[in-house]
C-alpha cells in the first residue's frame, strides 16, 4: 500500500467512499504525494513520452499554427501566447523558435504557462532561459487581451466522474473499502451527471458508461467566453474520441493507469501512477460553443499536422541529417501522424476555438466546423 493510498483509505473510512474524480485529484495532485507534485513523468526516464519530446517537429508545426492564427487575427499587439499544462517546456520552446522570424510577433507575444507545480516551472524556466516567460495557476488568471492558447495533452489528466446505466437507473462509480480495507470500486445509485449526459444516458443500454470531465468543461467554457469577447483562438490536442457524435456514442470505462512505463490497476498505487482517461471532445465543443466561441474539429492530429506542413518539415530535416537521423525524423513522423497500432495519427486529435468572427483556422477545412446539433 502506498502512503497516499494509506491517507486515502483512513479518509473512506471516516467520510464514506469518494469519486473518482476525487480519487484522481488525490492521485494526481496531492500536495505532498500526488504523482504530478512528485515525479519528473515525461521523457525517456518517465512514464511517458508525449508528441513534443517525440520530435521537435509537432511544437515547430503549433507553432507556425499560432503563427498563422496571430496573422488571422490582424497581428494584435500585445497579445497573450499561452500554453496549458506546458510540461517541461518543451514544445513551447520549440514553438518560440519556428516563430523568431514572423515579424512582429515575438515583440507582441506575452509568453504565459498555466502551471501550479512548483517543480515543473523550474524545469520550464530551465528549459526557456533566455524567454520571457510568465506563470499563473489557473487559465482564469491569464493576463488580459487576445489570446492564442495551446494545450497538449492537458485535458486527459483533469479528475472524471464515472456513471453507468443499470437495470434499475442511473449510479455513480465511487471508490470505497472492501471487507479488508482496501481501496474498491462500487455504486452509488441514485446519482445523476450533467443535463446532457443524463439524458444520453436515460437512452443507453444497461451497462453503458459515461465518463465525464465537469473541469474540462469549466476550462473550455472559460476559453470560449474569453476568446469570443477579448478574440483569439485556442488549440487543444489530446487522446480521445468525438463523443456522442462517434459511433458507439462515447460510452465506455477509459480510466487507467501507468505505473513504470506499465498499465497498472487503478487502485494498486495512488501516487504513484499517472492516471488519465479520454477525452470526450464533443462535450468540450458543447462547452466552447455555449459560452461563444466557433468551434472547429475535432479531427486526428495526423490530419492536422499533414496540413500545417509535417512532411514538408521532414523532408527538409531528413535532407540535411545522417543516414542515422533520417531514420529517426521518419520514424518520429509516422508515430506523430501515422495510422497504425502505437502511433498518434487517428487515436491523439484536435480541436480548435476561435473567435466567432473567423471563417478559417489552419489545419482545418471549413466543412470541419462544429456545429450545434450536426451529426
Amino acid at each position: 500500500m502506498t502512503a497516499l493510498a494509506d491517507i486515502l483509505a483512513r479518509q473512506i473510512a471516516l467520510t464514506g467512499p469518494i469519486t473518482v474524480a476525487d480519487y484522481m485529484e488525490q492521485c494526481l495532485f496531492h500536495p505532498t504525494l500526488g504523482y504530478y507534485t512528485t515525479r519528473e513523468p515525461f521523457g525517456a526516464a518517465g512514464d511517458f513520452v508525449t508528441a513534443p519530446e517525440i520530435s521537435q517537429m509537432f511544437g515547430e508545426l503549433l507553432g507556425l499554427w499560432a503563427a498563422e492564427t496571430w496573422l488571422r487575427l490582424g497581428s494584435p499587439a500585445p497579445f497573450v501566447l499561452a500554453e496549458l499544462g506546458p510540461g517541461r517546456g518543451t514544445m513551447m520552446a520549440d514553438m518560440l523558435r519556428a516563430t523568431a522570424r514572423v515579424p512582429g510577433m515575438h515583440e507582441a507575444a506575452r509568453v504565459v504557462l498555466v502551471e501550479a507545480s512548483p517543480r515543473l516551472r523550474a524545469k520550464q524556466a530551465e528549459t526557456l532561459r533566455g524567454h520571457a516567460v510568465e506563470w499563473v495557476e489557473r487559465i482564469e488568471a491569464l493576463p488580459p487581451g487576445p489570446l492564442i492558447a495551446l494545450g497538449n495533452e492537458f485535458v486527459d489528466a483533469l479528475p472524471i466522474r464515472q456513471f453507468l446505466r443499470t437495470p434499475d437507473g442511473i449510479a455513480e462509480r465511487m471508490v470505497g473499502l472492501d471487507s479488508a480495507g482496501k481501496l474498491a470500486f462500487g455504486l452509488r445509485p441514485g446519482a445523476r451527471p450533467d443535463a446532457r449526459g443524463e439524458v444520453r444516458l436515460a437512452a443507453a443500454p444497461p451497462g453503458a458508461v459515461l465518463e465525464t470531465c465537469p473541469l474540462g468543461l469549466s476550462i473550455a467554457a472559460t476559453l470560449g467566453a474569453r476568446i469570443a469577447v477579448s478574440g483569439g483562438a485556442a488549440l487543444l490536442v489530446d487522446y480521445g474520441h468525438a463523443g456522442e457524435r462517434e459511433q458507439g456514442g462515447g460510452f465506455g470505462d477509459t480510466l487507467q493507469a501507468l505505473h513504470r512505463r506499465s498499465f497498472d490497476d487503478v487502485l494498486a498505487h495512488p501516487g504513484e501512477a499517472d492516471l488519465t482517461a479520454h477525452v470526450d471532445f464533443a462535450a468540450l465543443a458543447h462547452a466552447a460553443t455555449a459560452a461563444g466561441a466557433r468551434v472547429f474539429g475535432p479531427i486526428g492530429q495526423g490530419a492536422l499536422l499533414e496540413r500545417l506542413g509535417l512532411d514538408e518539415r521532414a523532408f527538409r530535416l531528413k535532407r540535411a541529417a545522417s543516414d542515422a537521423d533520417r531514420e529517426m525524423v521518419e520514424a518520429a513522423r509516422l508515430r506523430l501522424a501515422g495510422t497504425e497500432e502505437g502511433q498518434m495519427g487517428a487515436l491523439f486529435k484536435a480541436l480548435a476555438l476561435v473567435h466567432p468572427a473567423l471563417n478559417e483556422i489552419a489545419g482545418f477545412a471549413p466543412g470541419e466546423a462544429f456545429e450545434e446539433g450536426s451529426a
